[in-house]
């Protein structure tokens, strides 16, 4: 028998909690709450396997938050922690559990919190399980977003939708997965929280589907914005307001699975990254020194600012106006990010070792790692697997920065050179990409044949099933 459960609890972080992204050492405590965060879980079995999904409206979330809360809700539900994906919407209005060195200050009374919220939820949809069936379908929404990092760049337009029905056929939960950086309320109110373009597709889904509760999974949005033209009082719901839609048309006329089998899997996938050199580190740190003793804007968008944001005057704008309070921020980031990488840049692996999970529910598919993946590889993976159910969730179970492409790579961009830096991590190489893709192809033909067992293994694999 396949049943589900679905529960949220509310995450809004208390006041003095800081705002992840945006900028450098802003101090972007939270001053309004526009709407609420949420944490929302999905419960699913099959009556030998389980797994359960948890949205959660978070920045990202690093691998120690990942483990807590996994821990919580196995000791709960008897399920093994693998059995658990964590996600984040990716919101840069909503705090970071773990933050980001100079983009959002840690708060751990806040994480911890958070964490147990979200671990609630997910046992909260465990107990709660109903018998259930699934549906899902796909579409392309093109012209809501755009590539950020290249003329006429590829972007992943493609909208998967689950809808998981009760036993009466009444809708209990949807799933909506889309690939856009969710940055367009943060351009009007950067000080408010809030769930951004997510919490649109959430509020009109559930408003389409009152009896139902939303999930939104972040797709592969590395290189990906939704269009700046959205970032106005009176169009910021509109890319939102097209993606529920869509969601609508293309979920009602999807057929019901028979039988949906429930299988995840995970496995480490080990990625190739580069050693920073000496010579690197030194200029940068040199630099910022340099400015900070005698106060000089010279030529910093050329230098200290040419990799460490996309938009230099935003740069300042953000900053109060202020040039030079924003270079000193970029200034004092370099200074405490190479006095941390000096201590052991030269012991560390030229390795960074990071989970690919997979859950399989029927015909869906998701498929998770902890980068911020850009749209060539979400596209190659779609080719190469054919899974028209396929749900690529990006920011999820950890956070290892954006894994750009090799001509990203080449240019040394800001995805490329500086979101290692806050990572505390070496680059990623022009292998790093098609390494995660090969892992995830993996994981997911571990789900695809449906080889689950105490004992059972696919290379590097650790599949998890749970009797109940």
């Amino acid at each position: 028998m396949f049943r589900a459960g679905v529960a949220r609890t509310r995450i809004s972080p208390f006041r003095g909690v800081e705002l992840t992204g945006w900028g450098y050492f802003i101090e972007r405590g939270w001053r309004e709450v526009h709407d609420h965060l949420n944490a929302t879980a999905l419960a699913f079995d099959d009556g030998r396997n389980a797994a359960i999904i948890v949205a959660l409206d978070l920045m990202v979330i690093d691998g120690a938050f990942t483990q807590r809360t996994r821990t919580r809700i196995a000791e709960e539900t008897g399920l093994p922690t693998a059995a658990v994906l964590l996600t984040c919407s990716h919101s840069h209005n909503a705090p970071a559990a773990g933050g980001l060195r100079g983009a959002g200050a840690s708060d751990p009374a806040y994480e911890d919190w958070a964490g147990r919220q979200a671990a609630t939820a997910a046992v909260l949809a465990w107990e709660r399980r109903v018998e259930a069936t699934i549906r899902v379908g796909s579409t392309m929404v093109p012209g809501l977003s755009f590539n950020r990092t290249r003329p006429n760049g590829v972007t992943d337009d493609r909208l998967t939708v689950a809808r998981v029905d009760r036993a009466d056929g009444s809708p209990l939960a949807i799933v909506a997965n889309f690939a856009a950086h969710p940055t367009v309320a943060t351009e009007l109110r950067p000080w408010h929280v809030g769930r951004d373009v997510p919490g649109v597709v959430v509020d009109g889904l559930e408003g389409a589907f009152p009896d139902a509760t939303a999930l939104y999974l972040q797709g592969a949005c590395g290189d990906v914005n939704f269009l700046r033209e959205f970032s106005t009082e009176k169009r910021w719901r509109e890319p939102g307001e097209r993606l529920v839609e869509a969601a609508i048309e293309v979920i009602d006329s999807a057929p019901v699975a028979q039988g949906p089998m429930v299988a995840c899997a995970s496995a480490t996938a080990h990625l190739p990254t580069r050693r920073w050199s000496l010579d690197e580190l030194m200029t940068d740190r040199e630099e910022a020194e340099r400015r900070l003793r005698d106060r000089d804007i010279s030529n910093w968008r050329e230098t200290i600012g040419r990799a460490m944001t996309n938009r230099p005057d935003d740069m300042v704008k953000r900053h109060g106006g202020d040039e030079w309070k924003a270079v000193a921020a970029m200034c004092r980031f370099h200074r405490e990010w190479t006095e941390i990488m000096l201590r052991d840049y030269k012991s560390r692996p030229e390795t960074l070792a990071t989970e690919v999970q997979v859950v399989r529910v029927g015909d869906l598919f998701v498929a998770a790692n902890s980068s911020e993946f850009f749209s060539p590889f979400a596209l190659q993976l779609r080719e190469e697997t054919a899974l028209p159910g396929l749900m690529i969730a990006a920011y999820s179970n950890g956070r290892i920065g954006y894994l750009p492409d090799a001509r990203d790579i080449a240019d040394r961009t800001y995805a490329a050179y500086q979101s290692p830096k806050y990572c505390d991590q070496f680059p990623f190489t022009a292998e790093s990409g098609p390494a995660m893709v090969a892992a995830m192809k993996d994981v997911i033909a571990a789900c695809f044949s449906g080889r689950l067992g105490p004992d059972s293994t696919h290379g590097d694999t650790r599949q998890c099933s749970t009797s109940h």
